[in-house]
């Protein structure tokens, strides 16, 4: 079970990723071309070129953890990215509904109070 209270940082990396890399190969893409540590504890995810593949890394303090989901039919929809990017932070309820299949663009936010204004 992923341990989505302990995670700080979600990362979407954008290029296409082969699905067949593993710990060292995608370890390597995040500490290569995101200048991220792998071990810090945060979720990096990545998707193959047609996104039907996702896998997600994360280091649990002790060894790393793959998740990983091939879709059947139909494609994981990503989110904008403004500009030239490599990557780009997430929040948890971004990652639960690209992994559902629940389109971004329709999801419409409810106003809520909040003590310290969220960047």
């Amino acid at each position: 079970m992923l341990p989505f209270h302990q995670i700080r940082n979600y990362y979407l990396y954008r290029p296409s990723t082969d699905m067949r890399k593993s710990f060292n190969g995608l370890s390597g893409i995040i500490s290569g071309q995101l200048g991220k540590n792998p071990l810090n504890g945060d979720l990096f995810i990545f998707f193959n070129k047609r996104r039907k593949q996702v896998k997600l890394l994360h280091w649990q303090g002790d060894g790393f953890v793959i998740y990983y989901k091939r879709l059947e039919r139909g494609t994981f929809e990503l989110p904008r990215f403004d500009d030239d990017s490599t990557h780009r932070l997430l929040t948890v309820q971004d990652l639960m509904l690209i992994l559902e299949g629940i389109s971004l663009t329709s999801v419409r936010k409810r106003r809520r109070y909040q003590q310290f204004p969220v960047n």
